[in-house]
């Protein structure tokens, strides 16, 4: 079975922008194209107050208007070049139904719309693209619906000191993504690694430590050069001109929106960390604390 990319189809969440991307992603790849809406709100009318028949009724024309959305952009990117399927589901969860297609399908990458999500959502862990950033096992292309330029700016965000990531896998992958996506587009691909700087922590630590004066300056230039070391190997292992390599001071989740918004970023690449029981539940990866505040599209690559 040929390789697909799955389009998540969601009305209200750039279907077109959706669609024009992942179609262009399996041209790219040589892959098929499946499109995807899923809606499992039609099986509440079983249990509506409504009449059985109105019910029905109102069902069969929510489905009728999805049917004519999914196949109207199915028909607007066929090509010659793809080989294009639209399903549409009514009977599980948008992201267990997202899951399970992507296995079927073999799917190469997972394309979905995204906007901001409420704090409620934040807090409740239950939304749709948290869940995929959690348990797909393919990346994830979030798409904000925002056009991307002819030589887009690709921003890898790593972390070469591994800290969540022992075996140093996820930064090689962000790296081939960003290379593979710069070569297709003849984008410029920069990375960029942020780490917390001690003097932000010194002054708690002092007020705890009394009769202790720590050398906060001189640990933290330490910490800065050795980071700067293994961010430059990085590059150097990758062959990446060391202009286009970046370190800044701060917490991730700030500093890569900012960094994105001044340099333009069409799309970052950032890693999604496995995790499993209590910290699946409970710890927001860096890819969700951002997710709202970035401005561009995000790819989400695994470490498994």
């Amino acid at each position: 079975m040929n390789k697909s990319v799955l389009a998540i189809i969601e009305p209200d969440v750039f279907p077109g922008d959706v669609a024009n991307r992942a179609a262009w992603l399996a041209i790219q790849y040589g892959c098929d194209l499946e499109l995807l809406l899923c809606d499992p709100m039609l099986t509440l009318f079983g249990d509506s107050f409504i009449a059985a028949s109105e019910a029905q009724q109102l069902a069969d024309g929510i489905q009728q208007t999805q049917l004519e959305l999914i196949g109207g952009i199915a028909a607007s990117i066929s090509s010659s070049k793809l080989n294009v399927t639209a399903t549409v589901l009514h009977d599980r969860q948008m992201a267990d139904a997202i899951i399970s297609k992507a296995a079927d399908c073999d799917a190469l990458f997972v394309v979905k719309g995204t906007s901001f999500h409420s704090r409620a959502d934040r807090a409740a862990f239950t939304y749709t693209d948290w869940r995929l950033i959690r348990k797909i096992k393919c990346p994830v292309w979030l798409v904000k619906g925002r056009e991307w330029r002819e030589h887009p700016v690709i921003v890898g965000a790593v972390d070469p000191t591994h800290h969540h990531d022992p075996k140093a896998v996820i930064d090689q992958k962000i790296v081939e993504a960003g290379k593979t996506l710069a070569a297709m587009t003849d984008g410029k691909l920069l990375l960029l690694h942020t780490y917390q700087r001690l003097v932000e922590i010194g002054s708690r630590a002092m007020k705890a430590i009394n009769s202790t004066k720590l050398p906060i300056d001189e640990i933290d230039r330490k910490v800065r050069e050795s980071h700067r070391r293994q961010l430059d190997a990085l590059a150097a292992t990758n062959n990446l001109a060391l202009d286009d390599v970046h370190q800044l001071p701060g917490r991730t989740q700030e500093i890569l929106p900012a960094f994105a918004r001044s340099h333009g970023a069409d799309i970052v690449i950032m890693g999604a960390i496995a995790r499993t029981g209590l910290k699946r539940l409970v710890l927001g990866s860096t890819a969700e604390q951002v997710l709202d505040h970035l401005p561009c599209d995000i790819l989400l690559v695994r470490d498994d």
